[in-house]
């Protein structure tokens, strides 16, 4: 059980690039619809890597920021829930949650589906380089949501565990699915995870494909990477 805040945010340009993004959002005060493209009113700039029923709802863990705060201290006073982009602040992390879980929020239902990818976006909100990449290699990464069931939500709403899954938590996952030599067992029982997005899973079964394929000479993997900048 977790008490939460809410956010939703309109497209607007970053400081330096002048890029659009919807990282910039803004906490809610009432009632919101929850569809399966997310709370009505939120905006995704690249709907390419954004958004979308397997990233309806992002979920970034408040006791992250204090971690944040510490590595970029310049950043301390931005680094607040909301300030991510997320929709939904919560005392919850990566740890508390599996892949295919489903909660309740409000009168909604959701399904833990995968993490997010943090992107340089990040380092130009904040203006710090290297955020991105701290997030990504600390998996502080949050997690994003499947919406099962629309309904409407509102700040102080609880996330109500409803079905826990039999698969790993979050955490566990990421970490596997980050390590230099996974067994490839491993990966194929994460794959397999009801309730995994699909295009994490399709990931993971190029991986296992290719570590059949290389299993003598492995790479360092990057597997939560830094989108670059597209042109």
């Amino acid at each position: 059980m977790a008490q939460i805040s809410l956010f939703v945010g309109s497209i607007r340009p970053l400081p330096e690039s002048g890029r659009p993004t919807g990282i910039y959002k803004q906490a809610v005060s009432g009632p919101l619809p929850l569809d399966e493209d997310g709370f009505v009113g939120d905006q995704q700039a690249d709907r390419r890597v954004h958004g979308g029923p397997e990233k309806a709802v992002h979920l970034y863990p408040a006791r992250h920021y204090a971690k944040l705060a510490a590595r970029f201290p310049d950043a301390a006073v931005e680094l607040v829930p909301g300030s991510m982009g997320e929709n939904i602040s919560a005392d919850l992390d990566e740890g508390d949650v599996h892949v295919g879980d489903i909660w309740r929020l409000g009168n909604a239902r959701l399904q833990v589906c995968q993490p997010r990818n943090p992107c340089w976006k990040i380092d130009e909100r904040f203006s710090n380089d290297g955020m991105a990449a701290f997030i990504a290699e600390e998996r502080l990464t949050g997690w994003y949501w499947r919406v099962i069931s629309p309904g409407q939500v509102q700040p102080g709403d609880e996330l109500l565990l409803e079905e826990a899954a039999n698969g790993p938590t979050l955490a566990e996952a990421m970490q596997l699915w980050q390590a230099h030599r996974p067994p490839p067992a491993a990966l194929e029982q994460l794959a397999a995870t009801p309730g995994i997005a699909s295009q994490w899973k399709q990931k993971i079964e190029n991986r296992i494909s290719w570590l059949a394929q290389n299993i003598e000479t492995l790479p360092q993997p990057a597997p939560f990477h830094v989108k670059p900048e597209k042109p």
